[in-house]
């Protein structure tokens, strides 16, 4: 029984010795028959150097490289790619999803359990993030047709059968979260207290988690495209209302002439939904731009797998 372990790593030389420590006492815990897979996002500091030298004396580690940085949905599909075992774990590398806790993905795994996800409460999150994040899941249920938990990332266990399921999906946008949801399978949940970065600083900023919140609501519904067309039918109906009013003061108490808040209203009006409706419009059309390329979706500068590179730069 082979276990792999997925590890994105982007700028995280403060914090990859203690993760690569933490984890390798967790899993020899486990098994003697395990692999740790460190993908290294483009990082502009000491990361790939500390990677290295683990692989040099640990024959379980292994390292994956990247020309420059592709982002970390990239960077965990190089890891999966890669990952031969029976069962595949998804972990970040600053130690918030605690290595300890694959003991117990790996029991209910073996009960029969294809995906074991790990679930934290929000407790000492900053109050805007966690009301923001809160708020987030309850749209994406509302508006997506896969299911997301408030509190459930990328930190799980995957059997080969769902693996394998999951890397049949090539798609160039790629919002991991989502895909897990959409191949389905048994699942488990298993919770845990949230906990801290142990070194370093996140990330991520608000810029990106909006716009990883955008990916996510488009990347698996039309729903926008159809808000386009109720909004403009919306507008419609308050044109026709408005015009109707209009009319019958015309036709009671005469014209009147200036029709100053008349013009306003209606530029205003049919202004903004043509430009929402363009925007949403415009952002379908720029993935299908990105997933007609058939870009790779990463390319690999350097890696210890003993195998050839063009298979696996897809």
């Amino acid at each position: 029984m082979l276990i792999s372990v997925v590890v994105p790593c982007y700028n995280e030389e403060k914090v990859i010795a203690m993760t690569y420590d933490q984890l390798r006492a967790a899993l020899e815990k486990i098994t003697d028959d395990y692999e740790m897979i460190f993908v290294n996002d483009g990082s502009s500091d000491g990361t790939i150097g500390a990677l290295k030298r683990f692989a040099d004396s640990d024959k379980h580690v292994k390292y994956i490289s990247f020309s420059r940085n592709f982002g970390k949905e990239s960077a965990m599909l190089a890891g999966l790619r890669f990952a031969s075992g029976d069962y595949t774990v998804i972990m970040d590398a600053d130690l918030q999803h605690p290595p300890e806790l694959i003991a117990e993905m790996l029991t209910y795994a073996q009960e029969g359990y294809d995906q074991v996800i790990g679930r934290r409460d929000r407790d000492g999150d900053d109050k805007r993030n966690a009301f923001f994040a809160r708020t987030y899941y309850r749209l994406v249920d509302r508006l997506t047709d896969v299911k997301l938990a408030d509190g459930v990332g990328d930190f799980r266990m995957l059997s080969r059968k769902a693996l394998d399921a999951l890397l049949t999906m090539n798609e160039y946008n790629r919002f991991s979260k989502g895909l897990f949801s959409w191949i389905g399978f048994k699942e488990k949940i298993i919770h845990y207290k949230n906990r801290q970065r142990a070194a370093g600083e996140s990330k991520w900023n608000f810029g990106s988690l909006i716009k990883y919140g955008v990916d996510g609501v488009l990347s698996f519904n039309n729903k926008p495209l159809r808000f386009c067309f109720v909004l403009g039918a919306a507008a419609i109906g308050v044109s026709l209302v408005y015009l109707l009013s209009l009319f019958l003061s015309i036709l009671f108490e005469g014209i009147d002439l200036p029709g100053y808040f008349t013009t306003i209203f209606t530029i205003c009006l049919f202004g903004g939904v043509q430009l929402i409706s363009i925007g949403i419009i415009g952002e379908y059309i720029g993935r299908i731009y990105y997933e007609v390329k058939r870009r790779p979706h990463f390319l690999i500068d350097e890696t210890n797998f003993h195998t050839n590179l063009s298979k696996k730069e897809l």
